[in-house]
C-alpha cells in the first residue's frame, strides 16, 4: 500500500500538508475514521467508513466545503424513500452513510474507494431498502474526482417508492458567491444567511424567500427561490460557482445522461444559494408520482448512478475568475467526449466494448402538410424501456440513449448498454409521440442500421386553425412581466423570463372581472393567450376557477361528421380540463381529461412539465354554421393557485374529404 506521510492530524482541523512531492504518485492515508486521497493537485477527506466528503484542498484554498452549516455540510450522497403504496413525492430524508470501506484500485495512476452499506432487516423504517456502493475515483494529476453509486434492491428485501437519490455539495459561503448554470443565467448570488428570518420573508412556499434586509443592500427587494435555477436533463452538463479570492471555480460535470429518469426534458435543480451544487440522479421534481422509482417484495433492481465529475480549476488574476466558466464547458466537453469512462473498476458499468450503437433515418407523414415523406429534422431519438409511446417521459428504472437527428433526420446513438429497448421519437413542429413496435436488442459491440423510420403524428383532416407551436412548451404564448415586488434581477429582459416568481398572480390582475377570450383570426398567440391557464384568487385564500373561450367560424359545416380538437398540454398539475361547445353552462361537458398531473411546473418556474395529448371529438351538428362558435376550456379543479394547465399547442381539424390519399393544405 502507497504511503502518506502527514505533518497535522486531519481532525484537529489544521492544514494538512505532504512532506513527499507530488511527483511519487497517488498517496492515500486512512485513519480508523477519516482518509485522505492526494493525486498532486487535489487533497479530498472523506470518513471512514461512512464516505462522507468532508475536506476538499484545492489551490491555497484549505477547504472549499461548508463545515459550520448547523443542517448539512460538506459532500454527501443522499436518497429520499417512502413506503410502498405511498404517492407522496416526498418521504424519508436519508444521508446514505457506509458502514464498510475497501480499496478497489490502488496504484500510481488510480485510485478508487468503495463505501457499501448492505440493508440490515432490522432497520426497517430507517434506511432505504437497497444495497449500496458508493464510488469514489482520483486519478494521478486530475483536478478533481469522480463519483458514482450502484444500487441494488435484491430479492430478499421488501417493497418501497425511491423519490430522489443525487449528490450534494455544500460549499464555504465566505469564498462561493458567484454561480454559474449557464451562459446566460450566472450572477452573484445570496448570501445564505439573507434567507433567514428577519432578513428573508417567505412567501407561497418555503423555498422562494423575498430578501428584505440582505446584508449586501444590492439584493434587496430580489427573490431567491431555487426552482429558478433548474435545468433540463439536456442542458444539464456543468453547473457551479467561482471564488474570487483566490480566484477558483467548482464544478459538477455529467458526461451522459444515461442514468438520468424522465428523459431529456425532464427538469431538475442545479446550483443555488448556500452556495450548493447538486447532482441529481433520480427524482419525482416537474413530474409527480409517475417518475417515483417503485419497487416490489423480492424484485431485483441494479442501476448505476453516475458517475459524475467534479472539477475544480484555477487562474493566477481575479480580474480574470470569469473565464473559469469556460474552461468547465471545455471540461465538460472533454469528459463526455471520453464517455463512457474506461477507468471504473465495477462490472456493473460496462465500457464501450460493452456497449452498442443504433443508427437510422427518422421521417415523417403528414398528408396534409407534404404529399411524401419528410425529414424529420432535429427530431429527438432515444431508446428506452419498452412501453407505450411516450412511456420514456415518465420511466425511471432503466437507462435511457437520447440524440438528436439532423436536418435530413438521420441519427446515431452510440454507447448503449445491452438490452432490450423501444425506438422512441418526437419531432418538433408535430404533435404526439413516435414509437417504433419492434423491441430493439442491444449486445456488446453490435452496430445496427435500421433503416427508414416513418412517423405518422395524429391527423384526420386539414387544419381549420391552431393556436401555438407544438414544440412541448407554453414559452411561446403570453409571459407577462412580474410585479415589480418580485424580481429576480437575472431574468429582466432575459429568454427565460418564464423564471420570475409570482407570474400566476398576474393573471387576475390581467382578468379581473372576465377570463381570457381568444379569437381566431384576430388574436395573436404571443400577445393574447396567457402562457398558463390558472385559478383566479378571490381575498387571501379562495380561488376561483377559470374558463378560456375560443371564437371561431365554421363554413359549410359537415353536420354529419365530427370535427377533431388536439390539444396538447405541456403541464397539468390537479387539474381537470373540460372541454364544451357554445354552451358554458352545459350540465355535461363535452369532454374532461378527470384529474391529471403533478408537475408542479407552474409554481416552479418551469414553463412545461409532462406532456399530454387530448383529442375531443365536436360532433358537426353542435356547430353553427356562418355564426361565431365558441370552445370553452374549463380547469375545473380551484383549491390551490397552482392547479393548472399550460398549453403547448391547440389545433381543429375538418373532416377527411372523402377518398382523398393525398392533399396539400
Amino acid at each position: 500500500m502507497l504511503g502518506l506521510w502527514l505533518s497535522s492530524c486531519i481532525t484537529c482541523g489544521k492544514k494538512l500538508s505532504l512532506i513527499s512531492k507530488p511527483d511519487m504518485g497517488m498517496l492515500l492515508h486512512a485513519q480508523d475514521d477519516y482518509i485522505v486521497i492526494d493525486n498532486g493537485v487535489i487533497q479530498i477527506t472523506l470518513t471512514n467508513p461512512g464516505g462522507n466528503l468532508t475536506r476538499i484542498q484545492y489551490s491555497g484554498i484549505d477547504n472549499v466545503l461548508e463545515t459550520h452549516n448547523k443542517e448539512l455540510n460538506g459532500g454527501f450522497w443522499d436518497l429520499n424513500w417512502s413506503e410502498a403504496g405511498s404517492r407522496k413525492n416526498r418521504g424519508k430524508f436519508d444521508t446514505i452513510t457506509g458502514t464498510s470501506f475497501k480499496i478497489i484500485v490502488e496504484n500510481e495512476k488510480q485510485m478508487e474507494l468503495s463505501f457499501t452499506r448492505p440493508w440490515d432487516p432490522s432497520d426497517q423504517g430507517e434506511h432505504a431498502p437497497l444495497y449500496i456502493d458508493k464510488r469514489f475515483v482520483i486519478l494521478r494529476g486530475v483536478s478533481g474526482f469522480y463519483s458514482y453509486a450502484i444500487y441494488k434492491h435484491l430479492k430478499d428485501m421488501p417493497a418501497f417508492n425511491l423519490n430522489t437519490s443525487r449528490i450534494a455539495f455544500m460549499l464555504s459561503k465566505d469564498k462561493f458567491h458567484y454561480m454559474a448554470v449557464a451562459d446566460n443565467r450566472q450572477r452573484y448570488m445570496p448570501l445564505p444567511d439573507d434567507r433567514l428570518p428577519g432578513r428573508g420573508e417567505e412567501l407561497a412556499y418555503p423555498e422562494a424567500v423575498r430578501l428584505v434586509d440582505p446584508v449586501e443592500p444590492e439584493f434587496i427587494g430580489e427573490v431567491d427561490d431555487k426552482y429558478q435555477y433548474s435545468i433540463e436533463n439536456k442542458d444539464n452538463r456543468v453547473h457551479g460557482w467561482i471564488c474570487f479570492d483566490p480566484p477558483v471555480g467548482f464544478w459538477q460535470i455529467t458526461p451522459s445522461n444515461e442514468f438520468r429518469n424522465g428523459g431529456p426534458l425532464k427538469q431538475d435543480l442545479s446550483s443555488h444559494v448556500n452556495p450548493t451544487t447538486l447532482a441529481i440522479f433520480l427524482t419525482s421534481h416537474y413530474a409527480g408520482e409517475d417518475l417515483l422509482v417503485k419497487l416490489g417484495a423480492g424484485e431485483e433492481w441494479t442501476k448505476v448512478l453516475g458517475p459524475v465529475f467534479i472539477y475544480l480549476n484555477s487562474v493566477p488574476s481575479a480580474a480574470n475568475a470569469l473565464s473559469l466558466w469556460e474552461d468547465a464547458k471545455e471540461q465538460m466537453i472533454k469528459e463526455t467526449n471520453c464517455w463512457p469512462y474506461n477507468f471504473l473498476a465495477s462490472d456493473d458499468f460496462p465500457c464501450s466494448d460493452y456497449r452498442g450503437t443504433l443508427r437510422g433515418r427518422l421521417l415523417v407523414y403528414d398528408r396534409y402538410i407534404a404529399e411524401f415523406d419528410a425529414p424529420a429534422a432535429l427530431a429527438f431519438v432515444g431508446l428506452a424501456a419498452p412501453g407505450d409511446a411516450g412511456s420514456w417521459q415518465r420511466e425511471s428504472k432503466g437507462y435511457q440513449f437520447w440524440t438528436k437527428a439532423n436536418e435530413c433526420g438521420e441519427f446515431t446513438i452510440g454507447n448503449v448498454r445491452a438490452g432490450s429497448y423501444n425506438l422512441f421519437a418526437w419531432v418538433p413542429g408535430f404533435i404526439g409521440d413516435y414509437q417504433c413496435d419492434i423491441e430493439i436488442c442491444i449486445t456488446p459491440g453490435c452496430d445496427i442500421d435500421m433503416g427508414d423510420f416513418v412517423y405518422e403524428p395524429p391527423r384526420d383532416g386539414p387544419t381549420m386553425w391552431e393556436i401555438g407551436i407544438p414544440d412541448r412548451s407554453a414559452a411561446e404564448f403570453y409571459i407577462p412581466d412580474p410585479n415589480p415586488k418580485y424580481i429576480n434581477k437575472l431574468y429582466v429582459n432575459h429568454p427565460d423570463r418564464f423564471r420570475q416568481y409570482g407570474l400566476w398572480e398576474r393573471y387576475a390582475e390581467l382578468y379581473p372581472d372576465e377570463d381570457l377570450v381568444y379569437t381566431v383570426g384576430v388574436s395573436d398567440y404571443t400577445k393574447d393567450w396567457f402562457f398558463a391557464q390558472v385559478n383566479r384568487k378571490i381575498g387571501d385564500r379562495t380561488y376561483k376557477t377559470s374558463t378560456w373561450q375560443i371564437k371561431f367560424e365554421v363554413l359549410n359545416i359537415e353536420r354529419s361528421k365530427n370535427y377533431k380538437l388536439r390539444l396538447a398540454l405541456a403541464s397539468a398539475h390537479h387539474s381537470d380540463l373540460q372541454v364544451r361547445i357554445n354552451d358554458p353552462e352545459g350540465d355535461n361537458p363535452l369532454f374532461s381529461t378527470g384529474e391529471i398531473g403533478d408537475d408542479n411546473a407552474i409554481a416552479r418556474h418551469g414553463i412545461h412539465g409532462l406532456y399530454w395529448l387530448f383529442t375531443v371529438d365536436i360532433p358537426g351538428d353542435q356547430l353553427v354554421e356562418g355564426e361565431i362558435n365558441t370552445i370553452y376550456l374549463t380547469q375545473s379543479k380551484n383549491s390551490s393557485p397552482f392547479q393548472g394547465i399550460m398549453y403547448d399547442y391547440i389545433r381543429l381539424e375538418a373532416p377527411s374529404p372523402e377518398n382523398t390519399k393525398a392533399a396539400s393544405y
